[in-house]
């Protein structure tokens, strides 16, 4: 008997502790919507953001075919839709363009605090944050507001690479942002049939 109470007293004492990590993963999980303005070699891009950690959506505020871009990392692809079209088109995932929206960088092996300043309504702490990557070394300032603790601006060293979060909202995310509308047709399958009828025109 006492074997016995002795297991369950284990066995509860593991539920309780795997029952605090899963706690502690979802406390640290980051959803949020702003506005991101993206400035790359003096061009400028603003889409509206809507970010759960493993997918996150762009509404572009530009004119252009693609209007809105969906980003599943966990399921390794992006869509592209093209809303007038009622089209998608399906992209593998690139890691490259994640947003870099947690307080520490990937990859990071030196921060230096540099001063204070207030950005957006929010105080906040400017960072030089270096970041080794492929062997190189990369450096960036980040201003990480102090109230939120989220980065609502990070900028390359060198001047060629801006992003900046404004009116940041951090909030829970209805999974529909995330899906593809259902009413949108594979790009692929308007290409072959564009394909398909013009073969079938007379000569």
């Amino acid at each position: 008997m006492l074997a016995r109470a002795l297991v369950c007293r284990w066995l509860n004492a593991i539920l309780v502790c795997a029952a605090c990590s899963m706690n502690g993963a979802a406390a640290w999980a980051l959803e949020f919507s702003a506005d991101q303005i993206t400035r790359v070699d003096g061009l400028s891009h603003k889409s509206y953001i809507y970010y759960r950690d493993d997918m996150w959506r762009l509404e572009h505020h530009e004119l252009g075919p693609v209007n809105v871009t969906i980003v599943r990392k966990d399921k390794h692809v992006m869509w592209l839709l093209l809303s007038r079209m009622k089209h998608f088109k399906t992209m593998p995932y690139d890691p490259d363009q994640a947003p870099k929206v947690h307080e520490t960088l990937e990859g990071e092996v030196a921060r230096e605090e540099l001063g204070t300043e207030t950005l957006d309504g929010h105080p906040a702490t400017l960072y030089q944050v270096t970041v080794r990557k492929d062997g190189r070394d990369e450096v960036y300032y980040q201003w990480l507001a102090n109230d939120i603790k989220f980065p609502l601006k990070l900028a390359k060293k060198d001047g060629s690479w801006v992003v900046e979060y404004q009116h940041v909202k951090l909030r829970t995310l209805s999974d529909y942002l995330f899906q593809l509308p259902v009413n949108f047709q594979p790009l692929e399958e308007f290409d072959r049939k564009e394909k398909t009828e013009k073969k079938d025109q007379p000569m």
